[in-house]
C-alpha cells in the first residue's frame, strides 16, 4: 500500500528508490561507525580525531534524514532498521575494543571511500530518472569527500 503517490513514472521510481534506500543504509552505517570509533578512539591525537568524528556523525545523521524524507516524498517507505542496515550496507564493520588514533583515521578513510564510491554510482543512476534526487546525492557526496580529504590529511596521506 502506498500512502503517497509519486510524481515519477514507475520505471524511474524503482531506480530512484533503490538509490535512496542504498544511500540511507550507507549513511546510517557510516554514522554508527563514526560514533563507535568516537567512543573508543585513544592516542596522542585523541582530541583532534574525536572532534573530527563528531563532524562526520552530524553530517551523516543530517543527510540520512534528508535522504529518508526524499524517499517518503516519492512514496517510498525508507528502511533504516538495524537488520536492513547490517544486511545491505557497503561499510565494513569496526573492530571491538579501543581504537588507536591512526587506526581510527584509516578506518574512517576506508569507510568514507566505500560510501563515496557507492554514492557516485547512485549519482549516475539518478541522472535521467530524477535530477532532484541526484542533486541531493551530489551535495551529500561533496560533503563526504570533504571529510574523506580531511581524514586523509590528518593521517599524512598514509592508508596503512
Amino acid at each position: 500500500m502506498s500512502v503517497v503517490k509519486s510524481p515519477l513514472p514507475e520505471e524511474h521510481l524503482k531506480i530512484v528508490a533503490d538509490a535512496l534506500q542504498g544511500a540511507l543504509v550507507d549513511l546510517v552505517d557510516l554514522h554508527l561507525v563514526g560514533k563507535q570509533i568516537h567512543w573508543t578512539v585513544v592516542g596522542p591525537r585523541f582530541r583532534t580525531v574525536h572532534l573530527q568524528l563528531d563532524e562526520v556523525v552530524a553530517s551523516t545523521r543530517e543527510y540520512a534524514d534528508t535522504v529518508a524524507e526524499r524517499a517518503s516524498a516519492l512514496g517510498v517507505p525508507p528502511d533504516g532498521r538495524a537488520q536492513t542496515v547490517a544486511a545491505t550496507s557497503g561499510v565494513d564493520t569496526v573492530k571491538d575494543g579501543w581504537t588507536d588514533d591512526a587506526q581510527a583515521v584509516r578506518t574512517l578513510v576506508d569507510a568514507l571511500g566505500a560510501v563515496i564510491g557507492r554514492m557516485r554510482e547512485r549519482i549516475r543512476a539518478t541522472d535521467e530518472p530524477d535530477p532532484v534526487t541526484q542533486d541531493i546525492l551530489i551535495e551529500l557526496t561533496r560533503d563526504l569527500e570533504k571529510h574523506h580529504w580531511m581524514f586523509q590529511a590528518e593521517n599524512g596521506g598514509k592508508r596503512s
